[in-house]
């Protein structure tokens, strides 16, 4: 099992890195899958997102890819809420949770698939604050409501604002290890942490998500990015729908 859930850690955050997305988005519903307890699964996401996307970080800020002032508002309100998201999670039962992550996960993918650039339209430069800050705000909510990053629903809303995609993908990168350590924070508070399993996928993701980094800045394109996560994203929501219509069955 750990040599499973380290290799599965690894990939994932190597394929999630590409876009700067936090890979607990499909490490928790495999977490579960295997017949770890949702509130175990949360608290492991969001520190190995904290951990893997820090190392993706560092290899921005090395090389100059990060636009601070632009992630800035969404790392402070990320932060806050994520807090808050965590602590009302309690109050909610599993399925209502996997229901949210399932329309998260929907969103998403449509989003990378669907959404294109108008046509010679440019990318905006400018900082947009309250936008931004709104964008953390949910963000956030979302990451420590789900014990996921928010990277992905940072992206597309970024996207649809006008942002360069590899301008995001660096932003998220940044953004994602400050609200998923809050909500972590939030859950270690209640006792809800399994400590091999999170250094296991903490080690393996922090090695595949520097990869990760590395690779898409020398091999691949925005677009195949976009297409590579959708496509992750679609399956992983058609996975965990499956699983609630069995279990109504």
């Amino acid at each position: 099992m750990d040599w499973l859930i380290g290799g599965i850690s690894f990939t994932a955050a190597f394929i999630f890195s590409l876009g700067g997305v936090g890979a607990a988005i499909i490490l928790i519903p495999v977490l579960i899958s295997l017949g770890i307890p949702v509130n175990v699964a949360k608290p492991v996401g969001l520190f190995y997102n904290t951990v893997s996307l820090t190392g993706a970080s560092i290899s921005n800020i090395k090389n100059k890819r990060l636009d601070f002032k632009v992630g800035i508002p969404i790392i402070i309100f990320s932060f806050l809420f994520a807090i808050l998201g965590a602590y009302i999670s309690k109050f909610f039962p599993n399925r209502i949770i996997l229901i949210i992550f399932i329309a998260f996960l929907l969103f998403s993918s449509f989003m990378f698939l669907f959404y294109k650039k108008k046509e010679k339209e440019t990318y905006r430069t400018d900082t947009p604050y309250l936008w931004l800050s709104g964008i953390g705000a949910f963000a956030g909510l979302l990451s420590g409501l789900l014990g996921i990053g928010g990277g992905g629903i940072i992206s597309p809303l970024m996207l649809m604002l006008g942002f360069n995609p590899k301008k995001i993908a660096a932003i998220t990168a940044f953004v994602v290890p400050f609200s998923s350590f809050s909500g972590f924070l939030t859950y270690w508070s209640m006792g809800s942490v399994d400590w091999k399993l999170l250094i296991i996928a903490s080690v393996t993701g922090f090695a595949g998500a520097t990869l990760g980094t590395m690779f898409m800045q020398k091999k691949l394109n925005p677009k195949s990015v976009k297409k590579i996560l959708a496509i992750i994203l679609l399956l992983m929501a058609i996975k965990l729908s499956w699983k609630i219509i069995s279990n109504l069955i």
